[in-house]
This record gives structure tokens, C-alpha cells and sequence, in this order.
């Protein structure tokens, strides 16, 4: 079996830090994890300390793409076969983990945990931006992929060296996509998702609006122009 870490990106989650780990300690303690505190402004390093949870602290807000990015180049110096983002919300059902690892180990590079697999995807404006990130992505790979905003998403050994150590790799639709243009396989497997029930989310309509159109100009104009290194090894790039 695969040596997974699952990466807990947190900001302002105060209210569902606790279900969230403890879910995953009480009831899937074949996983390591890690809370990676994107500079909270709440009480979450605190009750991550106060719970002895597994905790990486930063001193200032990152964002996702640097949150996660410093969990995966923990997994990368610790040894780790594979990693995966857990939303620290509870959106993510841990549940889903022993499937998307078992289609990791059975040759993909990522493991896509996806609302739309078998399930029809909604014709709502909510989705309109799901609609074309997917058209995009397909007009440029020739891959289509039907949940390409969901963050639950697993990486192995290679790829998560590659987004430890690329500033550039975020955990974002435009990154997958450029990742399938060169050669990564990505699969999708079916998972149902919970609603929020604490906090509140990042993304409202207009920051939707602007995340939509950033996402869609990567892929499409951007990803044209990024370079990828997959020769030198990792410890002499990380030096």
C-alpha cells in the first residue's frame, strides 16, 4: 500500500477544524495527515495545538496555492509515496480516499475526486463556470474532465515533487490541464460532496466571475508558455 499524506489546507476554520481531523483520526488512522494554518485569523492554530493535531503553522496567509504547496513539499522531504487535499470545511469525505488511492496505484498520475462522473452535472449558473473550465481544458488536451473545480484531488510521488517545488503548480484547474497536455494521467473517480455547514466560503458571485475567467485565460492562452522540468531529480532541485 501507498504512503499517503493528506494535506489539510486551513484558513478561519475554527468551527469545523475539530470534525474535520477527528474524523480522519478516529476513523481512518491508516492515513497520515498534516493541518497546514494558512495564518488564520480565528482560532485554528490554537485548537490544532490545544488537540496535539499534526500542524504546520505559517506566519502569514499564503493562499490555497502556497498552503498547499508547503504540505506537499512536506510529503516530499518525509518520505511520502503520495498526497492529497483534504478541504479542512468538510466538504471532503474521507471515505472516498481508499478508492482514489487504489485508482493511484493502478497507474494515475492524479486522481480526480469527481461530483460528475455518473452523475449529470447541473445546467445552473452555479456550474456555468464548471461548463467552460471543462470546455477549455478539453479544446486544449483533447481530455475531458468532468469536475474540474474540485479540489479533492490526489497526486503521486512525481507530481507532488513537481508542485513542492514549482511556484507556479497551485492546486487549480489551469494546473491540471497543463499537466495532461504534457503527458499526466488523470483520472476521475464518482464521490458525493457535503455542504458547508460552518464558516463561510472564499468564493462569492464575483469572485466566481473572476476566478472563472482567470482559470479560463491560463488554460487557454497561458499554459502555452510554462515550462516543465521532469529530469532533475528532486534533492538537487530543492537545493
Amino acid at each position: 500500500m501507498l504512503k499517503l499524506l493528506i494535506v489539510i489546507p486551513a484558513y478561519n476554520e475554527a468551527e469545523s477544524i475539530t470534525r474535520v481531523v477527528d474524523d480522519l483520526i478516529q476513523n481512518y488512522p491508516q492515513y497520515d495527515y498534516v493541518v497546514v494554518n494558512d495564518g488564520s485569523r480565528d482560532k485554528t492554530a490554537a485548537i490544532c495545538r490545544a488537540k496535539g493535531y499534526h500542524l504546520i503553522d505559517l506566519p502569514v496567509n499564503l493562499g490555497l496555492a502556497g498552503a498547499f504547496q508547503t504540505g506537499l513539499r512536506y510529503a516530499a522531504e518525509n518520505g511520502y509515496d503520495c498526497a492529497m487535499q483534504l478541504d479542512a470545511d468538510g466538504q471532503h469525505l474521507p471515505q472516498y480516499i481508499a478508492p482514489m488511492l487504489e485508482t493511484l496505484e493502478d497507474g494515475a498520475d492524479i486522481v480526480i475526486g469527481s461530483r460528475f462522473v455518473t452523475v449529470l452535472k447541473p445546467r445552473t449558473l452555479r456550474m456555468l463556470g464548471s461548463y467552460l473550465i471543462s470546455w477549455a481544458i478539453r479544446l486544449t488536451t483533447g481530455r475531458a474532465i468532468c469536475d474540474p473545480t474540485s479540489g479533492m484531488r490526489m497526486f503521486n510521488r512525481r507530481l507532488l515533487e513537481e508542485f513542492a517545488l514549482n511556484p507556479n503548480y497551485g492546486p487549480e484547474p489551469d494546473t491540471i490541464s497543463y499537466l495532461i497536455k504534457n503527458g499526466a494521467v488523470v483520472r476521475e473517480v464518482q464521490v458525493k460532496m457535503a455542504e458547508r455547514t460552518a464558516g463561510q466560503s472564499y468564493l462569492n458571485f464575483a469572485r466566481s466571475v473572476q476566478y472563472m475567467v482567470k482559470m479560463g485565460l491560463s488554460i487557454l492562452l497561458i499554459q502555452w508558455f510554462r515550462k516543465r522540468d521532469t529530469v532533475t531529480p528532486y534533492l538537487e532541485r530543492s537545493l
